[in-house]
């Protein structure tokens, strides 16, 4: 069932959302000062390719004393947007029998998005 689920999010959009995240990260990992941002980014981006199965668990560095300011750092400059866009997306599609799994995913990511510095992920495949 999880194929099936992460097949049918990457036709219906995943891998555009996928490609996009990685196109943001690459661009922030350009930049010297955008690296830690950009590894977060991608982090997203691998959760869009296969959320069914995957897991969104705390690090073991997740109390570390950087993960507080980095997080509000990414909170202020586009992770609120992310976060905004999956929690509608999921509310949408929550409105339909059928999408019920699918808005349980996009609320995955938007749990991630929100703060994913301290979070890693562990892919289902």
């Amino acid at each position: 069932m999880k194929m099936l689920g992460n097949f049918l999010w990457l036709i219906f959009g995943g891998l555009e959302s996928a490609l996009g995240y990685f196109s943001g990260a690459l661009a922030l990992c350009v930049t010297i000062v955008g690296i830690p941002f950009g590894l977060q980014i991608f982090k997203i981006g691998f959760l869009c390719l296969w959320p069914f199965g995957s897991k969104v668990t705390d690090d073991d560095s997740s109390s570390g004393c950087i993960c507080i300011p980095m997080n509000i750092i990414w909170i202020i400059f586009g992770g609120l947007y992310a976060f905004l866009v999956h929690v509608l997306f999921g509310v949408v599609l929550a409105i339909t029998l059928v999408g019920i799994p699918f808005a349980k995913q996009h609320f995955k990511m938007a749990r991630l998005s929100l703060a994913p510095f301290g979070k890693k992920i562990e892919l289902g495949i």
